[in-house]
């Protein structure tokens, strides 16, 4: 074999190599090989969530997102009631505690499948009123990035 020969074969399997990752790295991104469940980097708005104000609840979000729930929030609040039912069933009530959803029962990715965290119910609540007043003139469909400060 020729030392042309030699260098075309090796620059084709590293242009191969190449674009088996590029077409990899698309293919996760836009959730081809899970359903359409890939993370997508689109957002329509981001806010930004007091640590200070509500730090159980901050906590319950980082940890949640830790364990790969989405930092995102696709506005639904048509689809709120059944994703509240869908995240609680089987979690029992705690005396003197909320049980705290992420994602939110208003976000479409919400539902079955939810973290769940005890909350002391003034940090709950407190923070689901700044979150709705952050959210409330917004339309569903829009997706919000909400990042822990």
């Amino acid at each position: 074999m020729t030392k042309t020969r030699k260098k075309n074969k090796k620059t084709a399997s590293i242009f191969l190599f190449l674009l088996i990752v590029l077409v990899s790295v698309v293919a996760k991104n836009t959730g081809l090989f899970d359903g359409g469940a890939g993370k997508s980097t689109s957002v329509d708005q981001t806010i930004y969530f007091p640590s200070d104000k509500y730090p159980e609840t901050a906590k319950h979000i980082k940890d949640a997102v830790a364990k790969g729930a989405s930092p995102v929030c696709t506005i639904d609040r048509k689809g709120a009631e059944e994703n509240r039912r869908q995240s609680l069933a089987g979690v029992a009530t705690k005396k003197n505690y909320d049980r705290d959803e992420w994602p939110m029962a208003m976000c479409a990715e919400g539902g079955k499948g939810a973290d769940i965290a005890y909350i002391k119910p003034a940090d709950n609540r407190g923070a689901g009123s700044w979150i709705g007043n952050q959210l409330d003139k917004l339309p569903d469909g829009t997706r919000v990035e909400i990042v822990v400060k």
